[in-house]
């Protein structure tokens, strides 16, 4: 399996153990790889949502677990491809969210595969492969 980087629905997956087929795949990059890698942006969404639902034994989970992922910080590299894809898409009239854009920039710059199961919030990106763990790995 190539690298991975996990969009927030796949890493939210993971940590909440319930989707036996993305467990799946996560053990098989895992027995590959050993560390799940996810953008920074990807850990404030998760702690934005668990802070808006108030989920504190949640959030003190993900904090207990976060020293067993590869959290990949923003550089300014990052920030630049962000910016050059959110200008593409302006030009053909598909604005995207920046959220979204700082996590494809960080898989192009580390040069790994997208796990997502949002594809169309990423399919315009020509250069970034996807992956969606919850049919298997394409």
């Amino acid at each position: 399996m190539d690298l991975a980087l996990l969009d927030t629905d796949i890493l939210s997956e993971v940590l909440k153990r319930k989707n036996p087929q993305v467990l799946s795949v996560a053990g098989q990059y895992l027995a590959e790889h050993e560390r799940l890698a996810f953008s920074a942006i990807t850990f404030y969404e998760i702690v934005r949502g668990l802070r808006a639902n108030k989920a504190d034994r949640g959030l003190a989970d993900v904090l207990a677990a976060i020293d067993d992922f590869d959290v990949l910080g923003i550089s300014i590299p990052i920030l630049r491809r962000a910016a050059d894809l959110w200008a593409e898409p302006r030009r053909g009239g598909h604005p995207r969210d920046d959220a979204d854009l700082i996590i494809a920039a960080t898989a192009l710059e580390t040069e790994r595969i997208l796990v997502t199961g949002n594809r169309a919030h990423f399919e315009w990106i020509r250069s970034l492969a996807l992956e969606d763990w919850r049919s298997g790995v394409d």
